[in-house]
C-alpha cells in the first residue's frame, strides 16, 4: 500500500496507515462544499489498459451540471477535478490496483490519497458533505492483516500480508542436517543431535513470529509445513500464538510469494465464512434474549447514537440493507450524487445509510465486521450489532 496524506476479523484497533486514515475521513466534519469520495480500479482490462479515464471524465462531467454556473459549490469542485485529474496522470503508481481519493478544495483544500496493491472491484463516485467510507472499510475486511509461516525442519519463510500484498518477510535458517546410518548408540546420540538442532530452529521460528504479531499487532496466523515440522511447531507455540491459529496447509516450499498470498487468503476467507455465521448466531440469540444485541438498520443506529456498540455487524453490500425512513438529525446531509461502473448497485438511500453506519462505529470506537453472505441478514434488515452494556 502507498499512502500519501496532505491532512479477530472485525476490524480491530490497530494502528495502521489505513486505519489512521480512515478514523481521520470518519472524523471529518459535513460541509457546505461537495466532498468527492473516488475509488477506482486500476488494474487492467482484457486489452492490458486502464478503463478509469473514460469514467472519470463522463462521471465528473455529469456532476458539474447540477452545480449552479458560478456558484462557491462549483468553482469549488473544478479545483477538485482539475487536482485529481493531475495526480491521476503525475502521481498513481504504476503498479497499483485501486485508489482511493477524497478531496474538496472548498474545505481548505482537503486531499487525501491511498493507493493500493489490492484490487478495487469497480469504479464508485460520490459527491456529498463528508467522504464516503464504506468502500474502504469493505476493502480492509477482504484484505485483512494476518502472518503466514512457511517452515521445514532447517528454514522458514515468515510473511506479514495485508490489503493484497506482503508488508514484511523474515526468513529463518537453521542448520542443515543429513541422512546417515551408523548403528547402535553412535546413531542413537546423532539422532538425539538432529532433534536438537531441529528444536532449536523451531524455537528461533517461533521467537521470530512472536516479535512480528506483537509488533504488527497481527490476529490470524496461517502455517504451511510438512508432516515433520507442523507438530513440533504447534508443539512450540505460546498460548497467545496457539490461539490465533487460523489453519494448517502444505504447498510447495519453494512456492513464489504470489501462491503463498493466493493459498493463505482463501484459506482465512474461508475461515471468516465460518466464523461470519457463528457471530451472527451469536447476535440473533442476544437480541431474541432481550440481552446485549440490536437487529435492523433503526435500532442498530439508536445503539450507535447512545455509544453502545462494541461490534457491527452489516451485510457487504448496500443494496442488502432495508432503508430507512429518516436518519437522525445529525446524519451527514444526503449526498448529491454516486456513479459506478458496478451492475444493480444500490441505491441513494441505502449507500447513505451504510456509510453513515461505519462511520458512527468508526466514531465511537466499535469493530465493524462486515458480513460477505447476505442470506445471513436479510430477515433483520442487513445490519445488527452486539451491544457493550444495556440502557
Amino acid at each position: 500500500m502507498h499512502l500519501l496524506s496532505r491532512m479477530p476479523k472485525s476490524q480491530p484497533t490497530v494502528d495502521t496507515p489505513l486505519s489512521e486514515q480512515v478514523q481521520k475521513l470518519a472524523a471529518f466534519e459535513p460541509q457546505a462544499s461537495p466532498v468527492v469520495s473516488l475509488y477506482l480500479n486500476l488494474s487492467p482490462n482484457q486489452h492490458g489498459r486502464d478503463n478509469h479515464e473514460h469514467f472519470c471524465r463522463k462521471s465528473f462531467a455529469d456532476q458539474l451540471k447540477a452545480f449552479k454556473q458560478n456558484s462557491s459549490a462549483r468553482a469549488s469542485l473544478e479545483r477538485d477535478i482539475e487536482r485529481i485529474n493531475d495526480y491521476l496522470a503525475n502521481e498513481v503508481n504504476r503498479s497499483a490496483n485501486g485508489l482511493a481519493l477524497f478531496a474538496s478544495a472548498g474545505a481548505g483544500d482537503f486531499f487525501e490519497a491511498v493507493q493500493l496493491d489490492a484490487p478495487i472491484e469497480d469504479h464508485w463516485l460520490f459527491i456529498g458533505a463528508v467522504p464516503h467510507i464504506y468502500p474502504l472499510m469493505r476493502l480492509m475486511d477482504q484484505y485483512p492483516r494476518y502472518a503466514a509461516v512457511m517452515l521445514d525442519t532447517n528454514h522458514a519463510r515468515i510473511f506479514a500480508f495485508g490489503l493484497g500484498s506482503v508488508e514484511k518477510r523474515e526468513d529463518v535458517k537453521g542448520v542443515k542436517t543429513r541422512r546417515t546410518s551408523m548403528g547402535g548408540w553412535s546413531q542413537a546420540r546423532y539422532q538425539r543431535h538432529v532433534e536438537n538442532v531441529h528444536l532449536h530452529h523451531i524455537k528461533e521460528v517461533v521467537d521470530t513470529l512472536d516479535r512480528i504479531v506483537r509488533a504488527d499487532n497481527i490476529q490470524h496466523i496461517i502455517v504451511v509445513g510438512d508432516e515433520v515440522a507442523v507438530p513440533l511447531f504447534k508443539d512450540a507455540l505460546p498460548v497467545q500464538l496457539s490461539e490465533k491459529v487460523v489453519d494448517v496447509l502444505r504447498l510447495d516450499r519453494h512456492a513464489p510469494e504470489d501462491e503463498v498470498l493466493k493459498a493463505t487468503l482463501e484459506a482465512l476467507r474461508q475461515r471468516d465464512a465460518s466464523t461470519d455465521k457463528d457471530r451472527v448466531n451469536e447476535l440473533i440469540d442476544a437480541w431474541r434474549s432481550g440481552g446485549l444485541g440490536a437487529v435492523g438498520p433503526e435500532a442498530t443506529m439508536r445503539a450507535l447514537q447512545l455509544g453502545q456498540v462494541d461490534e457491527l455487524l452489516i451485510a457487504a453490500t448496500p443494496q442488502a440493507l432495508k432503508p430507512v425512513q429518516t436518519l437522525p438529525e445529525d446524519a451527514a446531509p444526503e449526498p448529491v450524487a454516486a456513479e459506478t461502473s458496478a451492475p444493480g448497485s444500490a441505491n441513494q438511500k441505502q449507500l447513505q445509510l451504510s456509510d453513515e453506519l461505519v462511520t458512527r462505529a468508526q466514531q465511537t470506537g466499535a469493530r465493524v465486521r462486515i458480513i460477505e453472505d447476505a442470506e445471513l441478514l436479510r430477515d433483520h434488515g442487513g445490519v445488527g450489532a452486539i451491544l457493550r452494556f444495556r440502557i
